[in-house]
């Protein structure tokens, strides 16, 4: 065999062998074993306790999984009202904006008694419920909560438990509602979301949602504590079960996940964003000086200047300046395109109810 031959062999053969050392570390990028991971931990890292390391694993395991996995305990299914409903507002005088803040036990008279303060003086017209962000895995208090907005008596929701349902009633709130949701709306949060909308209370604007609604059982855990873990999917009065892809909205509203965290915390925050047009200088065809200064013209020219000594005005002194018009403050606009997409929503719905009685 020549030399050229010869190095073109070698050459193969490490090309062949790189290629099976790249399977092979392709191979081995998995995720490491878990009890593997942990006995290093506790063998190598200075100073862990194993009541820390114990805690550093359960909390990474469980925040891994998502609301599919979740310790629960007498104290966690307590929350008061102000953390259920974490925001109020009305809108426009006439939209009542109401923020969840997890699904969880009394959500359902927590939501009831808000609402029912903004309407003490003022007739609402349709109710925003901002269920971003929100999680839970408490699907009787999802049902409870859907409960308010339907007057006849039919089946919401099944995680497992059996069919819970709405009860007929006189006093539901019977106003259109949007349905604020995102990827983080999870667990008994989509349920609610989704029981809205198949019964016809309520329309679901926003992004699609995590895919998380599962029915689950309680393990007792020595500690005093139980383990929910979802088995089953939830499904609706009408059988069907809702996606572990997620709930689509109805209405679409795309907005990049910092412009999201952004607005929920204000929602009549304007992001910035760059203008290209900024610090750029006006040309010589344009320039600042043409047109107006204290409200008078500039002159332009000497027969200019001759004109206004023979009628008497002094070009070196500046015309008092006429005192400021008052003007009503303005209006603080919505600059959440999911909110403001559902106030118009609800405006409009609003408008066609009028039309109609």
């Amino acid at each position: 065999m020549t030399r050229l031959g010869t190095i073109s062999l070698i050459a193969g053969g490490l090309i062949l062998l790189s290629g099976q050392n790249a399977l092979r570390a392709e191979s081995t990028n998995a995720a490491p074993q878990f009890k593997e991971v942990y006995d290093l931990v506790r063998a190598h890292l200075p100073g862990i306790t194993d009541a820390e390391l114990n805690r550093a694993a359960v909390e990474g395991l469980l925040a891994s999984l998502g609301s599919r996995v979740a310790l629960v305990s007498e104290s966690s299914s307590e929350k008061s009202g102000s953390s259920l409903v974490s925001r109020t507002n009305v809108f426009e005088n006439a939209i009542a904006y109401l923020r969840v803040g997890g699904v969880e036990e009394g959500l359902g008279p927590a939501l009831r008694g808000a609402y029912d303060a903004m309407a003490a003086n003022r007739e609402l017209k349709g109710v925003v419920l901002d269920l971003r962000y929100a999680g839970g895995g408490n699907y009787a208090a999802a049902a409870d909560a859907g409960d308010l907005f339907l007057k006849q008596e039919r089946p919401l929701l099944d995680w497992g438990q059996g069919v819970a349902r709405s009860k007929a009633k006189a006093d539901a709130v019977s106003v259109p509602v949007a349905v604020l949701v995102n990827r983080q709306t999870s667990g008994a949060a989509e349920a609610l979301a989704a029981v809205l909308r198949e019964t016809g209370a309520g329309l679901i604007l926003g992004g699609k949602t995590a895919g998380e609604a599962m029915g689950g059982r309680e393990y007792p855990l020595a500690n005093g504590q139980r383990l929910r873990i979802a088995e089953t999917p939830v499904k609706l009065g009408n059988g069907s079960a809702i996606s572990s892809r997620g709930l689509q909205p109805d209405i679409s509203v795309q907005v990049s996940a910092p412009d999201e965290r952004a607005y929920f915390a204000d929602a009549f925050k304007v992001v910035s964003r760059p203008n290209p047009a900024a610090g750029v200088a006006l040309s010589a065809t344009n320039p600042a000086s043409v047109g107006a200064r204290n409200g008078r013209h500039v002159r332009f020219n000497e027969a200019e200047l001759v004109r206004e000594r023979k009628e008497g005005i002094n070009p070196d002194l500046e015309p008092e300046p006429e005192p400021a018009l008052e003007s009503e403050p303005e209006k603080a606009v919505v600059a959440d395109p999911a909110l403001a997409r559902a106030l118009d929503v609800l405006k409009g719905l609003a408008v066609v109810r009028r039309a109609r009685s």
